[in-house]
């Protein structure tokens, strides 16, 4: 019954990152990139800085400009594929029971990944995978650009501004940002500019994600910026 009435009326809609905000795979994406840029003789940590901000095809361009982008993502594709296989990751606490509770058609996952992973790890966390899901092979522009976001609001057939973004990167705030949508900030220390709210785990974010898609209680008003926007 929810779920129709969510679907007949206009509702609010969330739109989820994965990694890093709702399954804890950031020291597996570092290893995972460290190996990659040791196999073409690359600085780690410069090209992990720059796979936090692009996506693969994009990434490469700029770290291994002179090696084959698709020699480069099929070895980045076999490392990451390897690690959902075998590597060590969680889902953060709170991630189970809030995705469980918002229904079926109004949530949506957007991520700088490829589904076929993030269906493996959500497989492998006992994590539900919506209808919806928003990878890198399904736009041509990644985060900080707002097509993936606008994108998920499309298909969920909602309105931007009646979308609330769950991110803990500064690319994917900024993308939220860019598609005028809510955007609250999860799972790090300090808040990421731009961010409308901050909550240092999403377990602290459920009761008001809940509330925002009026399921727990009276959907709150949009709030005032945390911190100012970047230009």
């Amino acid at each position: 019954m929810t779920s129709e009435l969510v679907q007949d009326n206009p509702r609010k809609c969330v739109l989820f990152d994965v990694d890093g905000t709702l399954i804890d795979a950031l020291d597996n994406q570092r290893r995972v990139w460290a190996t990659w840029a040791a196999r073409y003789g690359l600085d780690a940590a410069e090209v992990y800085r720059v796979a936090l901000r692009t996506r693969p095809m994009e990434t490469f361009a700029k770290v291994a400009p002179d090696q084959d982008p698709r020699e480069c993502l099929a070895a980045l594709h076999e490392l990451e594929d390897e690690d959902v296989r075998s590597g060590v990751y969680a889902a953060f606490d709170g991630a189970s029971e809030l995705l469980g509770t918002l229904p079926s058609g109004m949530w949506a996952l957007v991520t700088s990944n490829y589904e076929h992973r993030v269906r493996g790890r959500c497989a492998r966390t006992g994590l539900p995978v919506p209808r919806v899901v928003v990878d890198a092979a399904a736009v041509e522009e990644g985060k900080p650009s707002p097509v993936p976001y606008l994108l998920a609001a499309e298909r969920l057939g909602a309105q931007p501004a009646d979308c609330l973004v769950v991110e803990d990167a500064p690319s994917g705030v900024e993308a939220g940002l860019r598609a005028g949508m809510t955007v609250w900030g999860v799972n790090t220390t300090a808040a990421v500019a731009g961010v409308h709210r901050h909550f240092a785990s999403l377990r602290e974010a459920v009761p008001g994600i809940l509330a925002f898609a009026q399921l727990g209680g009276a959907a709150t008003a949009r709030p005032q910026l945390h911190l100012g926007l970047r230009d």
